[in-house]
C-alpha cells in the first residue's frame, strides 16, 4: 500500500467515456456504461458520487478493482425532463486504497441531457461520398481496349513529344558551345565575332543542362 499512499491524493483516474450524453427523445441513451480502469499493480476501491443523485442510478456505485483490471458501471438517467436538468450535472469517481477511506484520486464526469434524438452518424467509412459512374452510351461505340484505358494520360503525352521551343533552345545552346572560345588562339576560318567568351559558354552549358532535363524528364 505504500506505493499508492505516496501519491498523496494525486493518483490519476482513468475512465471512459470522459462525458455522458443522454437524449430525452431516445430511450436507448438513457442507460449507458461507464468503465473505470485500474492500470496499477495494486488493488483499489472506488465510489461514485453525484451532485444530482435524484436523476441517476449507478450499478454498482462502489466496489474494488483488482490490479490491471477494470469495472463496468451501468449509469441510468431516471429523470429525462429537460426543464429539470442542470448543465452542471456530473459524477465524481473517488478512488482510495484498499481498506482505507483516504481518497488518493478523483475524476469528474459530466452528465449532459439534450433535447430530441442524436443526429445520424456516419458508418465510419467514406463510401457515401462516392457515386456510381455511368457507362458510355451505346451510340458512342465500344470502349477502348484495356491496354489503352489503363494509363490514358501517359499514352497521350507519349505521342506528343517534347516542345519544339525546348528543342530549339537546346540546339542553339549546343551550337554556341561548338563555336571557338575567345582567347584560345586556335586557328579558325570563323570571324572574330563568333568567338565566344568562356563565361558565355558557361551560361550556355548551364542552360543546355536545364533544357535537356526538361526534354528528357518522364511525363
Amino acid at each position: 500500500m505504500q506505493q499508492s499512499s505516496s501519491l498523496d491524493g494525486k493518483l490519476p483516474v482513468f475512465v471512459f467515456p470522459q462525458a455522458l450524453t443522454f437524449y430525452a427523445g431516445d430511450h436507448t441513451t438513457h442507460k449507458q456504461i461507464l468503465t473505470l480502469y485500474n492500470p496499477y499493480d495494486f488493488r483499489i476501491q472506488y465510489s461514485v458520487l453525484c451532485n444530482n443523485p435524484s436523476c441517476f442510478t449507478v450499478d454498482p456505485p462502489k466496489g474494488f478493482i483488482r490490479a490491471k483490471n477494470s469495472v463496468d458501471m451501468i449509469v441510468t438517467r431516471t429523470n429525462v425532463n429537460v426543464a429539470e436538468a442542470s448543465e452542471r450535472d456530473r459524477f465524481r469517481i473517488a478512488v482510495s486504497e484498499d481498506g482505507s477511506r483516504l481518497v488518493i484520486g478523483k475524476k469528474d464526469v459530466p452528465a449532459i441531457l439534450v433535447k430530441g434524438v442524436p443526429e445520424p452518424r456516419s458508418s465510419g467509412s467514406d463510401s457515401d461520398q462516392f457515386q456510381s459512374v455511368r457507362a458510355p452510351s451505346s451510340h458512342t461505340g465500344a470502349a477502348p481496349p484495356p491496354s489503352l484505358t489503363t494509363h490514358p494520360i501517359t499514352a497521350y503525352e507519349g505521342t506528343r513529344g517534347p516542345s519544339l521551343l525546348l528543342v530549339g533552345g537546346a540546339v542553339v545552346c549546343l551550337a554556341g558551345l561548338l563555336l571557338p572560345t575567345q582567347g584560345e588562339g586556335v586557328p579558325t576560318t570563323l570571324p572574330a565575332y563568333l568567338h565566344l567568351h568562356a563565361n558565355v559558354k558557361i551560361v550556355l552549358a548551364y542552360a543546355l543542362g536545364l533544357l535537356t532535363y526538361a526534354i528528357l524528364r518522364p511525363t
